[in-house]
């Protein structure tokens, strides 16, 4: 059976179609029905606005800052970043409203059935390491408000692997909310972004007026010179800096479709992702930037997360209202960005035995067993080697993805090929050696000339590769243009072959 469809067009499997390969399709794997894509402009501005409210995205300033940046550099190379990184969501989120069906399974047209797993297992890891950063993050706020409200009791106790006792156990508490919301799927989740996206907002603006009116005014960060300038001192961080901003969030410019497939149409997950990507990022920053200014004309220093400056407050109703604010906002983005992804990721590779439940569980157990807080151990780590490599090796995937469905394809899929063995995307026993090529060439090319500073991270001060070294400060571009292009050159022999033999698409 072959469904296809004219650009414009929303696609579903009829009622009658048999997919009885239980190695490629499940519940969570299908496509969604066309009565279930409901989501609207609304509910995607909300998930962005829920995600990009979180403490990660508020110390990103800082961390440019630190590297030497004024504010206004550190606001612009963030809403550069986002506004960049829009464009390939919008364009890999296509697939979503139009055919229902999730990342790893759009990327079955280009890497093959067996082969997306490839990039959906790359995928997995990522945000394996993401949840488990943020939930130490979230339980770190938890532990400190809850300390500022306990007294000095409650960190000083027994230590376990170098932290107090309280500690595991407010990360433990996190992990287990997290899990017991995703649990309950994607209806729930969409539920608690509609409500979760303005509580946030309103909380961070209350944090603005407190400190803004305790310092009767925004402190001297503001006037705070570059210790780069706009000359050559600023670019060589600037540019990597860029593409670490951009790593942020090219976790989901892959997996959007995890979401948009529930769109009620492509104008929902274009204005949705549009008003609330690079919008609340720019504003987040810049809103960090004013609070962290008064915190410093208050307490003679820059106190740049916002769990530690609430902590200053002595008013117990503000430390219950912070403590819920860096709560909601902390499990908003964990769950969107962070469990999703990877539950479907992970579904892809045993449908029959993995459902979208059992990914998530998985995903959570990864999450902590990886040590995440080494990640974000210094600021050079955190952007440059852990954000830098992500957003290389992501970039690539996503190359590929855009090359073959808007280059390749022209938007058309088959569906119920997607999840057939022996279609037309079974390739070579399920894998495209085509989209695998343009990965580890553009993997390479994006991340092979990785570098660190002496005792700043893990990478050899002249690169892995020395003669890529250039190209390591450009990691998220050099991997999305170069697999994009290898890509689309390789495809088009198979492309002309296959429309010789069929008319259909491909």
């Amino acid at each position: 059976m072959t469904i296809t469809a004219s650009p414009g067009d929303r696609v579903e499997l009829p009622a009658d179609a048999a997919l009885p390969d239980t190695r490629f399709a499940n519940e969570d794997l299908l496509p969604v029905p066309l009565a279930r894509r409901t989501w609207t402009t609304y509910n995607f501005t909300a998930l962005w606005i829920g995600m990009a409210h979180n403490i990660p995205s508020w110390t990103l300033a800082s961390g440019l800052v630190a590297l030497g940046m004024d504010w206004k550099q550190a606001v612009f190379t963030i809403a550069l970043a986002n506004v960049i990184v829009l464009f390939p969501m919008l364009l890999t989120g296509h697939a979503g409203p139009r055919y229902g069906i999730p990342f790893p399974v759009l990327a079955r047209a280009s890497f093959g059935l067996r082969g997306a797993n490839l990039p959906a297992l790359v995928r997995a890891a990522v945000a394996c390491a993401w949840f488990g950063i943020q939930t130490w993050i979230g339980g770190q706020g938890i532990f400190v408000l809850l300390g500022k409200i306990f007294g000095g009791g409650w960190a000083d106790v027994g230590k376990i692997g170098g932290y107090p006792w309280t500690l595991w156990l407010c990360f433990v508490v996190f992990w287990v909310l997290e899990l017991a919301i995703i649990y309950r799927g994607m209806d729930t989740l969409r539920r608690f972004e509609n409500w979760a996206a303005p509580f946030v907002l309103v909380g961070a603006v209350a944090l603005l007026i407190w400190i803004t009116v305790k310092a009767g005014g925004l402190g001297p960060l503001l006037d705070q010179p570059s210790k780069l300038g706009w000359g050559s001192d600023f670019w060589p961080v600037f540019f990597p800096s860029l593409m670490g901003m951009i790593g942020f969030w090219s976790t989901l410019s892959l997996n959007i479709p995890d979401f948009t497939r529930f769109g009620a149409g492509q104008r929902a997950q274009i204005w949705g992702q549009t008003l609330g990507l690079p919008t609340t990022m720019t504003f987040f920053a810049l809103l960090s930037v004013l609070v962290t200014s008064g915190s410093q004309a208050v307490y003679g220093a820059a106190i740049w997360n916002p769990v530690d400056l609430a902590a200053k407050s002595d008013n117990v109703f503000g430390l219950v209202f912070a403590l819920v604010t860096v709560l909601i906002a902390t499990i908003s983005v964990n769950i969107a960005a962070n469990v999703v992804s990877p539950a479907y990721d992970l579904s892809n590779l045993a449908p029959k035995y993995i459902n979208f439940r059992t990914g998530a569980l998985i995903t959570g157990v990864v999450g902590v067993v990886i040590f995440p807080w080494k990640l974000i151990e210094t600021p050079e780590f955190y952007i440059f080697t852990w954000l830098g490599v992500v957003g290389g090796l992501l970039g690539t995937v996503a190359g590929i993805l855009i090359a073959d469905y808007w280059i390749i394809r022209r938007t058309v899929l088959d569906l119920v090929d997607l999840y057939t063995p022996g279609g037309r995307y079974w390739y070579t026993a399920g894998w495209n050696w085509r989209a695998v090529a343009a990965f580890v060439v553009g993997g390479v090319l994006a991340i092979g000339g990785s570098h660190s500073e002496p005792g700043k991270g893990p990478f050899p001060v002249d690169g892995m590769i020395p003669f890529l070294k250039p190209l390591a400060d450009y990691g998220w571009a050099v991997g999305l243009g170069s697999a994009l292009v290898l890509y689309t050159v390789l495809m088009h022999p198979l492309l002309r072959r296959t429309a010789r033999r069929d008319a259909g698409p491909v």
